[in-house]
């Protein structure tokens, strides 16, 4: 016991006698000069600043200390202290020295009396154990002295200590009667929030925001706890939600989204991600694109842009809903159907079959973009692979076998594909197909008016039509991009028709033709296009080709 007291006086007598210095009009030599000047510099970095928010290092197990003494003239007047642990629960008390100013004359004097009668003197008027944001209010004496005293038992950590005593100002944004957060909507991939709103954003709305962190951990009792915990999970953090509006501070595993006046920053952590959103003043919110049957923590801060300094409502919690099933379309034979796969939401497109055939064949022609194709046949999995151009499956099997075919886009664009199922004896209604749709043309043989292409055809006899279109330099990537390569000669203008032709050779390697396009302006791009017909009449589109005519011949 005297040992811990110990600790306490040592301090304590020595501030006293800094004060006395300071404070009591007493005649002041050249040593009281020195020892004054050498006490405050060793024990400034222990006093707590008045009106200035501090941050605290904690060591496990190892206490630490600060003092305050109020200045002189303000007695009995109000004093807050607030606390905020920023990771593991803390534990934290104040401690109050009430001496008379004989007792401070005594200390002055170096009377070793005292500290036989100084226990009594000293009391804890406060203590707390936990992680919440704590705040303590009280009235002060001049002749008082303060220690904060805080110990981390779990591990190294680091905590905010607020100490005022101007009772006009608020530091932290205030909150509002009932702090909690309400769910008032869930979907299957949203959640909507609402709150009410703080006091400070009433009185000084163009200085406070309000922002939201959504995690599929827990809930945070602080900004700053938050913050540890995701720069604990291994990355850079920018130092605040309301303060991170620089897209180069942003690490590769954060993601920035601004819009409608929000901002999203989204962290890939370990437990998955964390975003955060700050909303501005708006006290509603709807929290887009979440997993399905998910349970997501949110938590909301009001923060005050000029100090930085936030303050947390009640956190809430909300599972959202479980995905729906798949809408299953029905394949019915020698029907093409074409499907639209949306990029953006990555979902699989559903088509079912029943096998009314032992040996079927599914046929798949790429339009736009790029496609994954997953065939299960009564629920094992028989084809599975990316597509390009036009791609069959035969399989063999029993009457009445249940076949699922799933698609779904691999870019981030919507994809198209065309399908079609038919017994393997059946006729297919697409057209058969050379080794390869690229059209080749002649460098050698293009003039300033007219140009030479060529192309691969079949051992089947089919019919082909050129078309050609003037484009400029700018278009060329966009019209590659965008070509729908299941699209007829329909889509076309008359005017960009050159010609269409039947052909074939028996012998595949000699299955080629060419074509010489006259009546080219010079020095001019043009795109052109080859579209193949089968004898169902379903046109299959070769890969568009950019060809510029010379200058000057």
């Amino acid at each position: 016991l005297k040992m811990s007291w110990f600790w306490f006086y040592l301090p304590v007598h020595l501030l006293m006698v800094a004060c006395l210095c300071h404070s009591i009009k007493v005649p002041t030599t050249s040593f009281q000069k020195s020892f004054k000047t050498d006490l405050f510099n060793f024990y400034h970095s222990l006093i707590l600043a008045d009106g200035k928010e501090t941050t605290v290092h904690l060591l496990k197990d190892i206490p630490k200390r600060y003092y305050f003494v109020l200045e002189e003239g303000r007695a009995l007047a109000p004093f807050t202290i607030t606390v905020t642990p920023c990771d593991v629960p803390i534990e934290w008390s104040i401690l109050v020295h009430k001496a008379s100013a004989s007792f401070l004359g005594k200390a002055a004097q170096g009377d070793h009396d005292i500290q036989e009668k100084a226990p009594s003197m000293v009391s804890t008027i406060f203590n707390y154990k936990g992680n919440s944001v704590e705040t303590y209010m009280g009235m002060s004496s001049h002749s008082a002295l303060y220690m904060l005293e805080f110990l981390s038992t779990e591990r190294d950590t680091h905590i905010t200590v607020y100490l005022t005593t101007d009772t006009s100002g608020h530091l932290y944004p205030e909150l509002p009667v009932d702090p909690r957060i309400d769910v008032t909507g869930v979907g299957h991939t949203t959640v909507t929030l609402t709150w009410k709103h703080s006091p400070s954003v009433l009185q000084h709305r163009e200085n406070i925001q309000y922002c939201l962190l959504v995690n599929e951990k827990h809930n945070y009792k602080s900004l700053c706890a938050a913050e540890t915990a995701i720069r604990s999970s291994g990355m850079k953090l920018p130092s605040t939600l309301a303060l991170s509006l620089s897209p180069h501070l942003l690490e590769p595993q954060q993601v920035m989204i601004l819009s409608n006046s929000e901002l999203s920053i989204i962290n890939k952590v370990s437990s998955g991600e964390v975003r955060q959103i700050c909303m501005g003043t708006k006290n509603t919110y709807t929290v887009p694109n979440l997993s399905p049957s998910t349970q997501y923590y949110f938590d909301i801060f009001v923060v005050n842009l000029l100090t930085n300094a936030s303050a947390a409502y009640t956190g809430t919690f909300a599972r959202t809903l479980e995905e729906p099933e798949p809408k299953v379309t029905d394949l019915k034979e020698g029907k093409v159907i074409q499907v639209v796969l949306d990029g953006k939401k990555q979902k699989f497109y559903s088509l079912q079959y029943q096998a009314r055939h032992k040996r079927i064949q599914f046929a798949f022609q790429l339009c736009r973009g790029q496609v994954q194709v997953h065939i299960a046949k009564n629920g094992k999995t028989v084809a599975s692979e990316n597509i390009s151009g036009l791609k069959y499956f035969s399989l063999k099997g029993k009457l009445l076998d249940t076949y699922l075919v799933q698609l779904r886009s691999t870019e981030e664009s919507n994809s198209s594909v065309k399908v079609e199922v038919a017994p393997h004896f059946h006729k297919p209604l697409f057209p058969l197909l050379p080794e390869s749709l690229k059209i080749k043309s002649f460098s050698k043989l293009r003039t300033c008016n007219s140009v030479t292409i060529a192309w691969l055809g079949t051992q089947e006899d089919s019919k082909y039509c050129v078309y050609k279109k003037r484009i400029e330099e700018d278009q060329v990537w966009m019209e590659l991009q965008s070509a729908d390569r299941c699209s007829g000669p329909e889509s076309r203008h008359k005017s960009e028709k050159v010609l269409c032709k039947y052909f074939y050779n028996t012998n595949p390697q000699r299955a080629v033709t060419t074509e010489t396009i006259k009546g080219l302006d010079a020095g001019t791009l043009y795109l052109f296009d080859v579209y193949l017909f089968g004898p169902s009449g379903i046109p299959v589109r070769y890969h568009s080709k950019v060809v510029k005519t010379k200058k000057n011949c």
